[in-house]
Order: C-alpha cells, then sequence, then structure tokens
C-alpha cells in the first residue's frame, strides 16, 4: 500500500452526506470536521440541490434526488466503496445493523477488500441480527450499553466512542419565559415515543401542570406524514390534552429547543436509532432538561436526566409535572446536562479518540 504523508480515508455511509441527516450522516459529517489532517473520500449527492456540502476531501456523486438513503443510494454506495476502498489507507463505515447488514458483513473482503476498517456502529435495529453478523474490523460504539452487546455477539474488542456535539453552536440558554413549552422530537415509529409523550403529557395535565406540547415529528420514506400527524392530534384530543402542536420536520431546530422548558423523549424502543440521539445531546447542551425512557443506551446520561421505565406513560408524566413545579431542580439539570455535554460530548474528546484509533491502525 502506498503510504501518504496525510492518511486517506474513506467514509463509507449510505446516502449523501449533504442529504437528509440520519445518524450515520452526522457522525460521518462529524469525524470530517473533527480531523482536519485526514484527506476524506465522502459521498455527495448529484443533482446538486444548493445545501451547502463539505469544503474538505474529495466528494464522489451519488444519484440522489432527495438525499435520503433509499436502497439504490445504499447500492451506489457499496458499488463506490468497493471501488474507492481499494484506493484509500483505510475505510470508516458508518453503518447501523439492519436486516441487510449480515450480508454485507459476510462478504467485506469481496466489497472492502484489504484495508483496516473503522465500523462505527449507530444502533441496532434488532439484536437477532447480531447474531448472524461478523465484524468489519474495529468496532465503535456510541454507549457502553451497546459496546457490551456487541461484545457479547463475538464483536471482540469494540471501543465506546460517544458522538459530539459542537458546543459553540449550542450554547448554554437562560430559562425561556413565559408559558412552559414540552417538547418531543423524533419519527413515526412503531412504539417511538410519540405516543407516550402525549399520554405523559395528558397525566402531567390531570396533575395540575400547565403547559403547550410541540410534537416535531420526521417521516420516514414511505410514509404518509399529514395522516400520521392526524392521528396523533386525534390521541391527543381523545386523551383531553388542550394544547398541542403537532409539526412536520424543523429546519430551525435551535430556536425550538431554546424555546423549550423540557424535552421529554421516551421511545420503548430505538428500533436502529442512534443509542445517543441527538436530539437529547443538543436539549442537554443548551440547558434543557429531559425526561428519557430508561433503556440501557440512556444509563450513559446518569443524572443529568430524569428517566421513566420504557413505555410508562404515567411514570413520564409524574416526572414532567414534578419537574415544571420544581425550578430549582429545574436549575439543577440544566446544569447537569450542561456539564455533561462538555464533560462527555465536546468535540475535542470526541477528535482525540477517533485520531488515534486512526493512528493504530494505520500504524
Amino acid at each position: 500500500m502506498v503510504r501518504h504523508e496525510r492518511p486517506r480515508v474513506l467514509l463509507l455511509t449510505g446516502g449523501p452526506l449533504d442529504g437528509t441527516e440520519g445518524s450515520d450522516v452526522r457522525l460521518a459529517s462529524d469525524v470530517l470536521e473533527a480531523l482536519p489532517d485526514v484527506d476524506f473520500v465522502w459521498f455527495a449527492r448529484w443533482p446538486d440541490h444548493g445545501r451547502d456540502p463539505p469544503r474538505r476531501g474529495r466528494p464522489v456523486r451519488m444519484l440522489s434526488r432527495d438525499g435520503v438513503s433509499h436502497v439504490p443510494q445504499r447500492v451506489q454506495a457499496v458499488l463506490a466503496g468497493a471501488v474507492f476502498a481499494r484506493r484509500v489507507d483505510l475505510v470508516h463505515a458508518f453503518l447501523s445493523v439492519g436486516s441487510a447488514f449480515p450480508v454485507f458483513s459476510w462478504l467485506r473482503p469481496l466489497f472492502l477488500g484489504g484495508r483496516p476498517v473503522v465500523h462505527t456502529v449507530p444502533g441496532v435495529a434488532d439484536c437477532r441480527f447480531l447474531a448472524r453478523s461478523r465484524p468489519l474490523g474495529a468496532t465503535v460504539a456510541l454507549s457502553e450499553s451497546m459496546a457490551r452487546r456487541l461484545r457479547s455477539a463475538d464483536f471482540g474488542d469494540v471501543r465506546v466512542i460517544p458522538p459530539m456535539i459542537d458546543l459553540d453552536q449550542w450554547p448554554y440558554l437562560p430559562r425561556p419565559r413565559g408559558y412552559p413549552m414540552v417538547l418531543f422530537a423524533g419519527y413515526h415509529d412503531l412504539r417511538g415515543g410519540a405516543e407516550t409523550a402525549i399520554d405523559a403529557a395528558a397525566e402531567a395535565w390531570r396533575a395540575g401542570a400547565r403547559f403547550r406540547l410541540v410534537l416535531a415529528m420526521r417521516r420516514r420514506p414511505g410514509q404518509h406524514s399529514g395522516l400520521l400527524d392526524q392521528a396523533l392530534r386525534e390521541r391527543a384530543g381523545a386523551t383531553g390534552l388542550p394544547d398541542v402542536e403537532v409539526r412536520g420536520h424543523v429546519e430551525d431546530m435551535r430556536a425550538l429547543i431554546a424555546s423549550a422548558h423540557v424535552l421529554v423523549y421516551a421511545p420503548a424502543v430505538l428500533g436502529g436509532k442512534a443509542d445517543i440521539p441527538l436530539i437529547v445531546l443538543q436539549s442537554l447542551a443548551s440547558g434543557r432538561p429531559a425526561v428519557l425512557s430508561d433503556l440501557p443506551q440512556f444509563a450513559d446520561f446518569g443524572h443529568a436526566v430524569l428517566r421513566a421505565p420504557a413505555g410508562d406513560a404515567r411514570r413520564t408524566g409524574q416526572q414532567l409535572a414534578w419537574l415544571l413545579d420544581q425550578p430549582r431542580s429545574w436549575d439543577v439539570l440544566a446544569e447537569r446536562g450542561r456539564a455533561l455535554a462538555e464533560d462527555h460530548f465536546g468535540p475535542e474528546r470526541f477528535a482525540a479518540r477517533y485520531a488515534a484509533l486512526y493512528r493504530e491502525l494505520l500504524r
């Protein structure tokens, strides 16, 4: 292999880095920005849709009308990866473990050749897929819980590198004034947390808390968002919750989080979503307390958040009502959340860990 002064690394994602954001694209983009001494090759959307792409590295065009990682985009990524994996020093894959991953993992030598591979696992859709998979190379989990799960599935020496949050872009903000707003942000997924957030909000309302609930919903490919949004409104009406707004995809998430008092994020299952959801990091960095479901992946947040049993709307609602009624506790959690973001999810720590892993594999 020809050595270069600056290592060349292929960022292998299921879609373009300048397309619609997913956990794999977000993580790959953060790695690209965090390691300026690396020459990256990455997938870019064609035709160009006007969004500013990363300015570093070499873009490889893939046909994508909407920037979403559909099956054709994933096929293009695999085929392009098979070509460019032979032209770089290292391959860094950002792939969740879904239904197609076991086959890809067994065909890894065909697609990725003999280059060293880093595989960052954003999430696992179903643990049964792990039993049929093999590691692509050095494996990186986002949480200690996922690392234990991967090790038990014979993925070997699994490293833990939590995702990063840009602390300058997400500064600590004072508590919003005025009528409280409670936020849920997520997808229209089965047991994904939106219904639990509505039921929990209704529980808190019956307990005497007064607030407005805003649900910022993103749709999956093939979903009819209008019908799904209406179903959430009808559910809220059936519970007697009077002040609910259901929005679609929000462009300015920073402004929405700034206006929120509390984040309620209570999925019963993550279903392949990132172990450390970006919305939680953004909220904690901004000084917005969070009520989360008590999933193993969320244990890494420690005492910086409140947790309730997964799917338990009654307990989640009680936590929400208590938090809205306790200004001092709100302040304590806001400060803990920001401190956690700085200590464990800052960009310097993220960059140092990936830089060290790259050096180890390229040695």
